[in-house]
């Protein structure tokens, strides 16, 4: 149960959905056994051979592949988390929205500027929060997930039921075998990231792997069990949404506003209104609040505790008065306020929500490439990392479902760039596409600057001047502003200016930051 509330959740079965439509039943039952599984028991090796190590993905990284892979993979799993912090961050508006109003009348009305203001703010909200109601939250976030979890099996049964009582009659037709086999074109590839960032998470009760009895027995015996109620959910969850809605003619808000549109259907079938829906949406702002409050916390600290003085610059290390890590906050929230103004100059706000989304299964799949690519590396030297756990005895061929396994991973992390929900090549495409690869170069790009900025402050005493932060500070926002406008406008050479800006604005960093630092007051800095 620890690991099912991490790994799939109502919503993940509606975003795919609304993917590929009834053909991701299909999809779901060849992610259980050919991914979903072997993930979870590579998991669970790892897990065991650095027990002693918290089990960690950037532990298991360090241990095979030294200190400075395994910073970059904590930066990595760290930059990941932030498009997921501001996907719940909107959650959280979308679900008082509806909790309040019963409708979608509240974000459908609401400009796009004022929910990325909103939602900026819900973030300063919550790192105030946490500081005084971590631990409360935890506990809240758990309540919520086991919440969540029953009230999609609640969903499930009361659809199913319903159906049977309604003389089998579905909005999707026909219902037959050719319905639910997906169309596997380009538009298809490009939704495989999104379910693979739908199951992954299981790598975060790998340290619990070696407090089990027999790990050897009862850890597959666990993550089986796992897979086959995740397939249970996932199969009868998208059969389920099938009965409500018509899998060929799918509104476009789906993925933001459907799983709202499930439960208040469900309670029209039963005639109780909107009673469910209600229910839902309030167990859903219980849990994205406190999830939300977590996360933030969480995050950052792990970020900075994970990778000590080799590489991470002093001044995010800093801590204040209560022992919180305040400027790495600073550098969540400015990160976080930075993917939302990529997004802003979309259309609507159903268009931030969905752009937002698919970069999750943009950036949460390459992450998880580290996992296999640390099972490889396991593999390839056994002997060296003995386990209480071993996930297939033969190495060879352990090590070929890793490398398949990653190619997989990589694959649909590299397809799952092009923008989805929008008309191929409309100008809005071409508008995500760039802020797509903005945000992965950025987000990624930063990690591998910070060791840089940490040699300066060992070579200087100070990686930078306060000219030289306000020159670089003003280069950055002026050329992420004028990039986004661009990207947002319809001139027709629009692409082309921006990799102009870019290369200016790199340029220009790089001849400022190289400049030896002014030391006026060393001793304070």
């Amino acid at each position: 149960m620890m690991a099912f509330v991490t790994v799939i959740g109502f919503e993940d079965i509606m975003y795919n959905f609304k993917n590929q439509g009834m053909g991701v039943i299909t999809s779901w039952i060849i992610m259980m056994f050919l991914y979903v599984i072997p993930y979870a028991l590579m998991v669970g090796q790892l897990g065991s051979i650095f027990n002693h190590e918290g089990g960690g993905l950037s532990s298991w990284i360090r241990g095979t592949n030294g200190e400075f892979l395994g910073y970059f993979t904590a930066w990595t799993y760290w930059a990941a988390s932030i498009p997921y912090v501001v996907d719940s961050a909107q959650s959280v508006i979308v679900g008082f929205g509806w909790a309040f109003t019963g409708s979608n009348e509240f974000q459908a009305k609401m400009p796009n500027s004022l929910f990325t203001l909103v939602t900026f703010i819900i973030f300063i909200i919550f790192i105030i929060v946490q500081r005084h109601l971590a631990n409360s939250m935890e506990v809240l976030s758990t309540i919520g997930g086991f919440a969540m979890f029953a009230m999609t099996v609640l969903f499930v049964i009361l659809s199913i039921v319903g159906l049977s009582q309604s003389g089998w009659h579905m909005a999707t037709q026909p219902m037959n075998i050719h319905t639910i086999i997906p169309k596997f074109d380009l538009k298809y590839l490009t939704t495989i990231g999104l379910l693979i960032y739908a199951v992954n998470g299981a790598e975060l009760v790998a340290p619990f792997v070696t407090r089990m009895k027999k790990p050897k027995v009862e850890f597959p015996k666990a993550m089986i069990t796992l897979a086959l109620m995740t397939t249970f959910l996932t199969i009868f969850g998208s059969f389920s949404l099938g009965i409500f809605f018509d899998a060929n003619h799918l509104p476009n808000d789906l993925k933001m506003n459907g799983d709202y549109y499930a439960f208040q259907a469900l309670g029209q079938q039963y005639g109780v209104g909107n009673l469910f829906m209600y229910i839902y949406a309030w167990t859903s702002v219980i849990y994205m609040c406190a999830l939300l409050a977590v996360l933030l916390d969480a995050m950052t600290r792990m970020l900075i505790a994970d990778t000590g003085d080799k590489y991470m610059p002093k001044f995010l290390q800093k801590k204040n008065a209560s022992g919180l890590p305040i400027n790495g906050y600073i550098l969540t929230c400015a990160l976080s306020g930075f993917i939302m103004l990529l997004g802003v100059f979309l259309p609507e706000m159903n268009d931030i929500f969905n752009w937002l989304l698919n970069l999750n299964g943009i950036i949460s799949p390459g992450v998880t490439c580290w996992i296999f690519f640390a099972f490889m590396r396991v593999r390839k030297n056994s002997a060296k990392y003995p386990s209480e756990y071993v996930f297939i005895k033969n190495d060879k061929i352990a090590y070929d479902f890793g490398l398949f396994l990653l190619v997989v991973t990589a694959a649909a992390t590299i397809f799952g760039i092009a923008p989805q929900d929008v008309s191929t090549y409309s100008g809005t495409w071409w508008y995500e596409l760039v802020i797509n690869i903005v945000a992965i170069f950025v987000l990624i790009g930063l990690g591998a600057l910070l060791p840089l900025i940490r040699k300066r402050e060992e070579e200087y005493g100070i990686a930078f001047d306060k000219a030289q932060w306000s020159a670089m500070i003003a280069t950055t926002l002026i050329a992420i502003i004028a990039m986004v406008w661009l990207g947002g406008s319809h001139f027709s050479a629009r692409i082309t200016l921006i990799v102009v800006i870019a290369a200016v604005a790199l340029l220009l960093l790089w001849l400022i930051g190289r400049r030896k630092p002014v030391q006026t007051n060393l001793k304070n800095s």
